[in-house]
């Protein structure tokens, strides 16, 4: 039996995602309504140089801070340390959850996270563009290649979460510009901790084509239609991150 979850934390990194963030944080704060323990949410303004800071004051419960790493690793490291910094929780007691400023999370999804922490002390969850935006042959490339089951064990930034002490144990995110989840997935499997995946309460993404991270899940979806005129099989799954 592993021990009960006291406390749950979110953490957003975002960099220019003014067009997003407010729904974005909207959508974080009613999925924290529905879960019986205190959810704390971190939001990590990274070299803003937009209205973030802004839109964020309209959210007086999301915990602000901005810094200039321009480096999403480092952003999300920092929201963490944020967090955790004076806790008197036990790190097994508190499930860190990240997603990203770029898109919105379901009602469900906070709940999900931790119907995953009774069994396990990791989680990857599924990741959807808004499919509406995009053009119609990506769309049908997309939908191709992702029945039930397509996107189970792959690791997005967007929708991770884990046990505050598993995160430690693992030694946290790399300081990476991309690849970061990726990476500490990896360091999370190395530790052996248990993982769980599941396409419950999936994350809806921007469906935009240029990004901010390389390999990111942006040059992922730009990539669908040229591979499909390549005629491949399949399409090599881009890295995910907060800066897509």
């Amino acid at each position: 039996m592993r021990p009960a979850i006291r406390r749950a934390v979110v953490v957003i990194p975002a960099r220019d995602e003014a067009a997003t963030l407010d729904a974005c944080l909207a959508s974080v704060e009613a999925a924290g309504t529905i879960v019986d323990v205190p959810t704390d949410i971190v939001l990590v303004l990274d070299a803003c140089t937009d209205d973030s800071a802004t839109i964020a004051v309209r959210h007086p419960a999301v915990r602000t801070v901005a810094v200039a790493f321009g480096n999403v690793g480092r952003s999300r490291a920092h929201g963490v340390e944020t967090a955790l910094a004076g806790s008197p929780h036990d790190p097994q007691s508190v499930w860190l959850a990240f997603t990203d400023a770029d898109g919105t999370v379901p009602r469900g999804w906070l709940a999900e996270h931790l119907r995953a922490a009774r069994h396990a002390d990791a989680y990857t969850g599924a990741v959807v563009p808004v499919l509406d935006d995009l053009d119609a042959e990506r769309r049908r490339v997309w939908e191709d290649r992702h029945p039930p089951g397509a996107t189970l064990g792959h690791v997005h930034g967007a929708n991770l979460g884990m046990r505050a002490s598993a995160y430690l144990r693992a030694g946290g995110f790399p300081p990476l510009a991309t690849a970061e989840d990726v990476r500490l997935a990896a360091r999370l499997r190395d530790a052996g901790v248990l993982m769980l995946s599941s396409e419950h309460e999936p994350v809806v993404t921007s469906a935009r084509l240029r990004g901010r991270a390389p390999e990111g899940y942006a040059g992922y979806l730009e990539a669908l239609a040229a591979d499909r005129e390549r005629g491949h099989g399949s399409v090599t799954f881009g890295v995910p991150s907060t800066y897509t």
